[in-house]
């Protein structure tokens, strides 16, 4: 069912009111996809799996039950990962890739690097 007019104009009143009051909250809004989310949750996910992983082999060495807690998050970690693949599906999965095959992948990644270099040029100056 359409919305009426007066219901569209308040609705263009509502956004407009939201994009004046916060636009770099608007713009993240709008440039912010299930896909980047998903991807975000993963990369973190595969960080602190391998961190896990290191702390498996690391923690033998000192006590079981250290290393258990770090297998903990490694499994932890696996299921972030499987479970944002699903919430992305196969034609995330297809985009993500067509995007590493392309080089497109630091963009939608969200550039961590890159500002963490514009962010230590800025406190050289």
């Amino acid at each position: 069912m359409p919305l009426s007019d007066d219901e569209q104009r308040i609705l263009h009143e509502i956004e407009k009111e939201f994009y004046d009051s916060d636009p770099e909250f608007a713009r993240e809004v709008g440039e912010t996809t299930l896909y980047k989310h998903a991807l975000r949750n993963i990369k973190w996910a595969v960080i602190i799996g391998v961190a896990g992983l290191v702390g498996v082999v690391a923690a033998l060495q000192v006590h079981f039950g250290l290393a258990f807690v770090a297998f903990l998050t490694m499994f932890v970690c696996a299921v972030v990962v499987e479970r944002n693949l699903r919430k992305m599906g196969k034609a995330g999965f297809q985009k993500v890739t067509g995007q590493v095959r392309s080089g497109q992948m630091r963009a939608s990644m969200g550039g961590f690097s890159e500002r963490m270099r514009n962010r230590l040029r800025k406190d050289d100056l």
